[in-house]
């Protein structure tokens, strides 16, 4: 089973969190880190979550991606073995993240980024 999570790159969380808390009446699920500068804000929308993550250049700077896709699978490192003789490649991971995911980057054949993430089981 697959799950697809939009994420949005940005260089100002406060402005993107207030827009869509206003617009849509999201509400902040997730923060990492806790404290400290923010690195991801996980928000709710209904039944959908969208994920805020840091960019440290201003939106529109350069050709860098601002939106990318968050695919939850069962197995990252199956699914990555597989993405290079479907046109994508991998372009990080995979890694365990500290809160609790494993992550790989690839991009897809059209070159959009896609993060591969699967839970971590607790030990």
């Amino acid at each position: 089973m697959s799950t697809v999570q939009p994420v949005i790159l940005t260089a100002d969380h406060d402005v993107l969190l207030g827009f869509y808390t206003k617009l849509f009446a999201a509400e902040q699920i997730f923060r990492m880190p806790e404290e400290g500068p923010v690195f991801y804000l996980g928000l709710r929308i209904g039944d959908t979550d969208l994920g805020l993550v840091a960019k440290e250049e201003a939106p529109g700077a350069g050709a860098a991606p601002r939106i990318l896709l968050s695919i939850s699978v069962d197995d990252v490192d199956e699914t990555l073995g597989r993405v290079v003789a479907l046109g994508g490649s991998v372009s990080g991971g995979p890694n365990d993240m500290p809160w609790g995911q494993r992550v790989a980057h690839i991009l897809d054949p059209d070159g959009n980024p896609v993060n591969l993430t699967q839970p971590i089981p607790a030990r």
